[in-house]
This record gives C-alpha cells, sequence and structure tokens, in this order.
C-alpha cells in the first residue's frame, strides 16, 4: 500500500487499532492470573510460566523490531495477530504447567511482535506531512482508549463470570473464550484499516523478506549503540527495571491477594471485573491528567511524580487489610500508571528517529520483560515463603527507585526549545 494517511486519519486508526487490541484484554486482565492457579498451578509455578514469556520476548525484541523498521510496521503487526490468536486458543486449553508453558511462549512471540510497530507507523505516519511534531498529546489520547476499552471489558468479564451461562467447571472459562474471539477482530481491523506507505524496498513479497532480513542486524546495532551513546536513552529504559516491580503488584498479586481475602478464585474473579474495570477508568483519568500535567509542569517532571506515586502505591497494596483498602490502593496505583506511561513514551520518542523508532520503543519492552522474567519466580517464592503482602511492598519500595533514572531527560528537556506558542516549563515549578 503507497498511502501515506493524513495526520487527522492516522489517528483515528491508531487509536480505533488501541482499542481492538486491548478490550480483549480487558476481558481477561483481572481474571488470568486466577484462571491459572485454578487450573492447578501454584503461585510460583504461575510466576514461572509467566517469567518465560518475558525470556521470549527478551529473545525477539530487537530482531523483530528492527524488521519492522526495516520492512514495514503493517506485516509485523498482522503477524503478531495472527500469532495471538493461537495463543488465545492455547491458554483456553491448557491444564498443566508445560501446557502453561507454552502458551506464554506463545504470549512472548505476540508481544514482541507488537510492541513498538502501531505507536511508531503513528509517529511517522504524521511525521511525513508535519516533521518533527510533537505526539504526546495523541500518546496520551491513546492511553485514555486504552484505559476505557480496558475498562468496557473488565465491567463485562465481570458480568459474564457473575451470569455463568455455560454451567461448566469454572465462571472464568466464558471471559476466556470471549476473549479468544474478539482477537481474530483486531486481526481483521489491522488488515482492513492500516495502510502504510512502503519505503523500504520495492520489491516482491520474497525479496523484500530476504532485504529486509539483511537490514534488521544493522538496524538492531543501531538501535544497541545508541543506548550506548545517548545517556538520557539508556536511563529512560532502564526505568523499565523498576517500573516492572510495581506491575507486578498490580496486575499478578492484586487478584491474588483479593483472593486470600474474599474467600477464593472465582469470587476474586466477579469482583476483579468491575475492580478492574474502574481500574482502567483511572487509568483513563490518569492519562488524561498526565496531558495536563505535561503541559503545565513538563514531560519528565510529569513522568517523575507519576513514578514515584505508583510506586508508593504498591507498597500500600501490601499493607492493605481488608479488600476495600487493596481495591482503593489499586485505583490509585493504576492511576499513576495511566499518568506515567504515556509520559515514558513521549521521553522515548524525543530520543528517536523515524530509522530506528520500532527498535527504541521494543528496546524498552525488552527491558521491561526481560526484569519480569528476573522478578517474578523470586517474589511468587518470596511470597510462599513469607507471605503475598510482603512480596508486594518489596516489589513496590524497588519501584520507586525507578524515579531518579528521569532524571538526565529532566535536565534535557531544561535545554529543549519549547514547541512554538508553548512556554517552556518554568525550572522551579
Amino acid at each position: 500500500m503507497s498511502e501515506v494517511l493524513s495526520p487527522a486519519a492516522a489517528r483515528r486508526t491508531f487509536l480505533l487499532l488501541t482499542l481492538t487490541r486491548w478490550f480483549p484484554v480487558g476481558l481477561v486482565v483481572g481474571v488470568i492470573t486466577l484462571w491459572v492457579l485454578e487450573r492447578g498451578l501454584t503461585i510460583s509455578q504461575a510466576l514461572l510460566a509467566f517469567s518465560l514469556q518475558g525470556i521470549v520476548i527478551f529473545v525477539l525484541e530487537l530482531p523483530t523490531s528492527g524488521f519492522a523498521d526495516a520492512f514495514g510496521r503493517r506485516p509485523m503487526l498482522i503477524i503478531s495477530a495472527v500469532v495471538n490468536v493461537i495463543a488465545g486458543v492455547v491458554m483456553i486449553v491448557a491444564d498443566s504447567f508445560w501446557s502453561f508453558v507454552v502458551a506464554a511462549a506463545l504470549q512472548g512471540v505476540f508481544r514482541a511482535l507488537d510492541s513498538g510497530p502501531l505507536e511508531a507507523w503513528y509517529v511517522d505516519s504524521v511525521h511525513a506531512t508535519e516533521p518533527g511534531a510533537d505526539v504526546d498529546g495523541t500518546l496520551a489520547a491513546q492511553g485514555t482508549a486504552l484505559g476505557v476499552s480496558m475498562a468496557i471489558g473488565a465491567v463485562i468479564s465481570g458480568g459474564l463470570i457473575a451470569w455463568d451461562p455455560l454451567s461448566g467447571p469454572s465462571a472464568l472459562l466464558l471471559p476466556m473464550l470471549c476473549w479468544a474471539s474478539l482477537n481474530v477482530l483486531h486481526l481483521v481491523a489491522v488488515v482492513v484499516l492500516m495502510k502504510e506507505a512502503r519505503t523500504h524496498v520495492d520489491a516482491s513479497g520474497l525479496r523484500r523478506a530476504a532485504a529486509s532480513a539483511r537490514e534488521a542486524p544493522a538496524v538492531v546495532r543501531d538501535g544497541l549503540g545508541l543506548l550506548r551513546g545517548n545517556r538520557v536513552l539508556r536511563c529512560v529504559v532502564l526505568v523499565e527495571v523498576f517500573w516492572t516491580a510495581a506491575v507486578v503488584v498490580v496486575e499478578t498479586f492484586q487478584p491474588i491477594r483479593l483472593a486470600e481475602l474474599v474467600g477464593g478464585e472465582e469470587q476474586a474473579g466477579a469482583l476483579m471485573g468491575p475492580v478492574a474495570a474502574v481500574g482502567w477508568g483511572v487509568f483513563a483519568a490518569g492519562s488524561a491528567l498526565a496531558g495536563l500535567g505535561s503541559r503545565r509542569f513538563g514531560v519528565a517532571r510529569t513522568a517523575i511524580a507519576a513514578r514515584v506515586l505508583n510506586g508508593l502505591g504498591a507498597v500500600v497494596m501490601g499493607v492493605a487489610a481488608g479488600p476495600v483498602a487493596l481495591i482503593a490502593a489499586y485505583l490509585f496505583t493504576y492511576s499513576m500508571h495511566g499518568t506515567g506511561e504515556p509520559m515514558h513514551a513521549a521521553l522515548l520518542h524525543r530520543e528517536a528517529s523515524a530509522a530506528n523508532r520500532a527498535t527504541v520503543l521494543s528496546m524498552g519492552s525488552m527491558v521491561f520483560f526481560a526484569t519480569f522474567s528476573l522478578l517474578g519466580t523470586p517474589l511468587g517464592l518470596l511470597a510462599e515463603a513469607s507471605s503475598t503482602q510482603v512480596a508486594m511492598v518489596t516489589a513496590g519500595a524497588f519501584s520507586v527507585l525507578g524515579a531518579f533514572l528521569y532524571l538526565p531527560a529532566l535536565r534535557a528537556e531544561q535545554r529543549r526549545p519549547a514547541p512554538a506558542g508553548e512556554p517552556a516549563p518554568a525550572p522551579g515549578t
């Protein structure tokens, strides 16, 4: 396809594909850990299986993003959507540790292929007609769209669990089936809606693939060289090491702890639907707040504040003694996750160019999932040896330390010229 979308059309497609990508996830984000535990795995086994997903992403992230930079974003997203459909089916039929390992590995392949290309496609589509345009506003809007779609999915998930029309062995089965089915819809949406100018190689499909494979190692080397030579980018990417710990608390330990407090996985699953829905609602609100905060205080300061508050929220989740307090802390923590994510992405984009944008984004994702694979199992073993609360507090406190790695980006922002028509953030604000 040679058509280049206008910035407005690219924005609409970007946000719509965000909805089709993340709405199905909303159906299972609050119950996937409960599903695995209900199928017979222990906490440490579940986290070990999920950690293998991180290892797969770590291995594939840069090569696949290099392919996307060299060959095109659209083919990568189509392939990733196909893998996602397969992974969903395997996750539903899995009934042992090793079958869940296979499902997690397929999810890792999907996430490695999916990470970066859509965002890079949008930024490059905008820059094709408006070179150098800042995109933090649309990234914040994407976070809002992501949060709203996840929230709606989670509400529906809770309703499906409470309804339980299948009367099968588990009330968690229906949302899992809906998730797998809607992954097919996302695949169709990518094929139909995404348009990309081919600027890499004008050849037949096989020749383009061969040419892009030859280019990918150079793109990867350039990305790693950029990390070595760019202190700001290196520090922003390393924030993922600390951010991951809070994500483990929010996405993995939250439903486990809730199940402990309410008496079982299915009871927690029914609650996690509306709880996760509100969580993604406040995530969306946090993303909207990020846009306001970046205009008033600057992108880097907003990122620092969000990182600190997100980590402290995870600590409070660990010390909460009842379900109401746990849910309240969860909602606050997720709102700060929503605030920090678009600001983190905007800082990455400032250090990238069209030639390596997908690679830069994927380096951050690679570090995130590599850290998840390293942290997940020890935190699971810590939870089994002591309690889930000790593991949650430990991870949350570690997460706060990542705020210090935004300081080089803050100094770079203070030296950065303000966009036309906008004042630079005051040094003391």
